[in-house]
């Protein structure tokens, strides 16, 4: 006779392949751990990627979102009856989130979820918790939990920043440019008269922290009043910079000194976590959820290859981000700085996810040069220095289809597969760190750069927008691809950093280096008032 919960299922898309690095001692079976279960919506959520043209959605609010598609309380009771059954204690319900958070011992966890939990030690020397192979649940939750983050706790994502050594021979062969942001926002054409007023840009940080001082000083510098910073703790994540000049700082630096210079007047809300899986959804979710900030706009500056996680991550992640559009909600991701293989040396083509997301706006990177006195562009191609230099980043998902928006942009199929595919990015910016943003760190100026540094120019960007529109532009894509000679084309170039040679290279209209080009901020906002 079958009890309650007895019978376990595999959940679908949980396979994990084996952790990187060594087995390590310490794991203790009576360890607490939180785990988040992520729930299926309440109704199937509106899938903005097939709006003509983007036009005719009217975004929702937070309240009213969680009320038409939060997960139902027949779901929720059910999850809390087995999390009972099972010993655990309940953290957190919120349905409008679609999450349960459940708190129990390591042998809790193995038992429950049927999987074998122990410590790993990876290249760095830093410890994390892994497991491999399928998480099961119930056959009465089946269904119902669409994901169970919090188990494996290995690195998931890096930040997508670029720095030149001092030292860099690189930086010694070229002539190097920096830039203010304010520079590029001017090169750019971003909407004048326009500070981000009333409007919140959320920051995700997976890593790091910044010092105030740092920040003060920058926008002294540039005589601007420093942005109203508000940083939230997600999954005992906080603002924690180390010694002020790694690149887990630099990115929480760069981020901020860059939306924040471009959007002075909008507040800055950094949600700092962990480097999980569990906590990097839980922080955008955080963001995309938080009704005292409010966030109009994301900026994600980190991400890893596509095949660098597993199913279940990207069904239930992605459902985060087609949740922001719902919303009206712009989420801005660095493409990546290492070219066509994404950093993987397999030989293959590799695009950086979640910029690959189809619901967010895929920023890539340019070397720009330019004459900041008279606002003049001399050239703009693709970012790709050879050795340490970095490249944009950029290709053809082989996860997610191609989007209805990308139908008539030529997005090629993916060399992987022979597939077509979510074509990445969709526009881009100066990235190159020889042609960077003079950013103050440690008490250092200093020029960096990375997709890193486009995400946050281009949310600063659509906080003018937002201002100037008085309500959120949400959801660009459908709008910049049926409008795309709002971006001035990259035609020279490519994000070769495979062996077998150059696959992706720029050309007339979309590519996969830089998308659509860089936008121009003025004639953006005439199409987004048409």
């Amino acid at each position: 006779m079958n009890t309650p919960y007895s019978t376990r299922l595999v959940l679908p898309g949980s396979k994990k392949s084996v952790p990187p690095g060594e087995p390590a001692t310490g794991l203790q079976k009576t360890d607490l751990i939180n785990v988040t279960l992520k729930l299926r919506p309440g109704r199937p959520l509106p899938d903005l990627r097939d709006m003509p043209h983007g036009r005719g959605f009217t975004p929702l609010s937070r309240e009213t979102f969680g009320e038409l598609y939060g997960t139902s309380k027949e779901d929720i009771a059910a999850v809390e009856a087995f999390a009972r059954h099972e010993g655990f204690s309940l953290v957190r319900i919120e349905p409008q989130k679609r999450a349960v958070e459940i708190r129990g011992t390591i042998a809790q966890m193995e038992h429950t979820f049927q999987v074998s939990l122990s410590h790993y030690k990876d290249t760095s020397g830093q410890i994390f918790r892994g497991r491999t192979g399928d998480v099961y649940i119930p056959s009465e939750l089946e269904g119902i939990v669409r994901g169970v983050f919090g188990l494996d706790t290995r690195p998931i994502a890096t930040p997508k920043i670029k720095r030149l050594p001092a030292a860099s021979p690189l930086r010694a062969a070229v002539a190097t440019t920096s830039y203010n942001p304010t520079d590029i926002a001017r090169l750019y054409n971003f909407p004048d008269g326009y500070t981000g007023q009333g409007q919140c840009i959320a920051i995700i940080e997976l890593g790091g922290g910044y010092n105030t001082s740092d920040i003060n000083t920058y926008y002294q510098s540039l005589g601007l009043a420093a942005p109203t910073l508000v940083a939230i703790p997600v999954d005992g994540g906080s603002n924690n910079p180390g010694n002020g000049v790694s690149d887990a700082d630099g990115e929480v630096t760069l981020d901020i000194e860059v939306a924040g210079t471009v959007a002075p007047a909008a507040t800055i809300a950094v949600y700092f976590a962990g480097n999980t899986s569990k906590a990097f959804q839980d922080a955008v979710s955080a963001a995309i959820h938080d009704t005292t900030n409010k966030p109009s706009v994301i900026s994600i500056s980190w991400g890893g290859p596509e095949d660098s996680s597993y199913g279940s991550y990207y069904t239930t992640f992605d459902e985060e981000f087609q949740a922001a559009s719902t919303m009206g909600i712009t989420v801005c991701v660095a493409a990546g700085d290492s070219g066509s293989s994404d950093g993987v040396s397999d030989g293959k083509v590799h695009v950086d996810y979640p910029a690959s997301s189809a619901y967010v706006l895929g920023c890539g990177g340019t070397t720009l040069q330019a004459n900041v006195q008279t606002d003049s562009i001399n050239s703009e191609v693709v970012w790709n220095e050879p050795g340490n230099g970095g490249a944009t980043g950029g290709g053809v998902s082989d996860l997610f289809s191609l989007p209805s928006y990308q139908s008539g942009a030529k997005v090629p199929v993916s060399p992987n597969t022979g597939n077509p595919g979510r074509g990445v990015p969709d526009v881009a910016g100066d990235a190159d760190p020889a042609t960077g943003y003079n950013i103050l760190l440690g008490g250092q100026r200093e020029p960096i750069g990375g997709t890193s540094a486009v995400a946050p120019l281009m949310a600063g960007l659509v906080a003018r927008l937002n201002q100037a529109l008085g309500k959120p532009v949400g959801f660009l894509n459908p709008i910049l691809y049926s409008n795309p000679s709002v971006c001035r084309d990259i035609t020279q170039g490519n994000n070769d950093t495979v062996d077998s040679g150059s696959t992706y290279a720029a050309g007339p209209g979309w590519d996969a280096c830089t998308g659509n080009g860089v936008p121009d901020g003025g004639m953006l906002l005439e199409i987004l008032k048409s």
